[in-house]
């Protein structure tokens, strides 16, 4: 690189030759320009006057003291309830709110794995939208709901009553789970108890054992009872004046929760032959999880009508049929 040095000879010609007497000081500024100073000059120039594009949309644009502006200081607030579908911003990572914590909220995700995330603001996306989390607002404690979860009217002061003779059986335990999330209170004022049978394959002795009479009546709910079916025929020959079967037409109880509840639009299509929660699981991203997957899931049915109509009327009628009896024999 050539320094103002290596021009001092010409420098000095020029003044001894009489030149003005800021030659040296503008011989200086051409040797600056030539070595790109006088570009940079020229840009700074620009800049404080023209304000080209790039400086208008980059980070000297506009107000320097107005954050404000150009860093929003507030996002819209969303409770980051149980269930809750989010994008967390910083990883792309999306999963479902299983916990929060002042400054935390856990997510799971669809391979069924947790993460934990800090609460930062406009940290996430809802809907497309960038939010901040808060902590859900407490669910206000009624002394006494009006209503059951299954819409019965509640009787203040009620205490549950001595087990009836009578009883409501159901196919398994995710069955009898589902009714005492939803009936259980209405059970209880009554005295039924609902009871698994795990599984049919010899339901027609195992009533014989239990003794159908007058007083002690039986209320049996069955999966997939459609017409041309092995529940339909099962059905068909235990009935009886004190046997009550009724159903709903789905494979499996699971189906009979609303899939609004678990957050899709329909339940997942499952191949004839291959089981259907494992199907379903599979499809949902919880093939190693179906236990869990199931706990979501009940734990999102807080009402009857987060059911279908055909269960909803099977789980009344069969509770109306045991009770009836319990009543006239003053049980």
């Amino acid at each position: 690189m050539r320094t103002v040095g290596d021009y001092a000879p010409c420098v000095a010609q020029k003044v001894t030759a009489g030149a003005r007497t800021d030659t040296l000081s503008q011989y200086r500024s051409n040797s600056l320009k030539n070595r790109g100073f006088g570009t940079f000059l020229v840009l700074m120039h620009t800049t404080h006057t023209s304000s080209p594009r790039w400086a208008q949309t980059g980070i000297l644009s506009g107000n320097i003291d107005d954050v404000r502006r150009r860093h929003p200081s507030s996002y819209p607030e969303v409770e980051a309830i149980d269930g809750l579908d989010v994008v967390h911003n910083g990883t792309g990572q999306r999963g479902v709110v299983v916990g929060f914590r002042r400054d935390a909220v856990t997510l799971r995700l669809a391979s069924g794995g947790s993460v934990t995330k800090r609460l930062v603001a406009g940290g996430f996306r809802v809907d497309g939208r960038n939010v901040s989390l808060i902590a859900p607002r407490p669910t206000p404690r009624l002394v006494a709901p009006l209503t059951t979860a299954s819409g019965s009217i509640v009787v203040p002061g009620a205490k549950a009553k001595v087990a009836k003779a009578s009883r409501i059986w159901v196919e398994g335990k995710h069955d009898a789970e589902l009714i005492e999330k939803v009936w259980g209170d209405d059970l209880r004022h009554v005295g039924i108890v609902v009871e698994p049978m795990h599984g049919m394959n010899d339901l027609g002795s195992e009533v014989a054992e239990f003794g159908p009479a007058p007083h002690r009546r039986l209320g049996i709910l069955l999966d997939h009872l459609v017409s041309g079916t092995k529940e339909e025929r099962v059905a068909r020959q235990i009935r009886g004046t004190n046997v009550l079967v009724l159903g709903h037409p789905f494979v499996d109880v699971w189906e009979a929760v609303k899939p609004q509840v678990a957050g899709i639009n329909a339940w997942p299509r499952v191949p004839p032959g291959q089981d259907w929660k494992t199907g379903v699981c599979a499809a949902l991203g919880y093939q190693d999880h179906p236990g869990r997957f199931w706990s979501m899931l009940l734990g999102r049915v807080n009402q009857f009508t987060d059911l279908d109509v055909s269960l909803i009327n099977a789980v009344e009628r069969l509770i109306d049929f045991v009770t009836e009896c319990a009543d006239e024999q003053g049980d």
